[in-house]
């Protein structure tokens, strides 16, 4: 790697760490603030759901349509859906959150084995979606240093994470969403 690769790499690292570290913390915090029961008057985002499920699925068909982007020789159009799909993950983290600051959370009712199976996906989905922040960040900067070697070798373990990620997002909403109270 040479001298400028390093330099940029270097100059993003200690920000991949303390946003890989922050960003599931601040979560975490703020899933558990309910402004509601904090006494502010402000409605329950119900209708917030379906759209940040979509957006996963949407992010499920970005990263797909990025790694044909990159097979056949478009690097731009790579380039391009990556930051969009980087861009699509932001923006549900947003709805994700701003829902659940403003809703009770909805109790699975699901029974049987299908409550295993539910509980499994969301385990791991939710497990995979902390682990992938450095792994999508560290990806990117990769590519930003123009690593492309150590991109590439990085993309194939992000790849597959971010894609469960994105398509057990919608699995989840899926599975939950008849126990909505709207």
């Amino acid at each position: 790697m040479d001298t400028t690769a390093q330099n940029i790499e270097k100059k993003y690292n200690v920000w991949i760490v303390i946003l890989s570290v922050a960003i599931p913390l601040v979560v975490a915090l703020l899933f558990g603030v309910n402004l509601r029961k904090l006494g502010y008057d402000v409605k329950p985002l119900s209708f917030l759901p379906p759209i940040y499920a979509t957006i996963n699925g949407l992010t499920a068909v970005v990263l797909m349509s990025a790694v044909w982007a990159i097979k056949n020789g478009k690097q731009k159009l790579h380039e391009n859906l990556m930051k969009f799909a980087i861009g699509l993950s932001v923006s549900f983290l947003a709805m994700y959150v701003a829902y659940h600051m403003t809703a009770d959370s909805t109790p699975y009712g699901g029974e049987g084995i299908i409550r295993y199976v539910y509980f499994f996906i969301l385990i791991t989905h939710i497990s995979l979606s902390v682990i992938i922040i450095p792994f999508v960040l560290f990806t990117y900067v990769r590519a930003l240093s123009k690593s492309f070697v150590r991109h590439k070798k990085l993309a194939r373990i992000t790849y597959p994470m971010w894609l469960y990620v994105a398509v057990t997002g919608v699995i989840v909403y899926l599975m939950i969403s008849p126990y909505y109270n709207h």
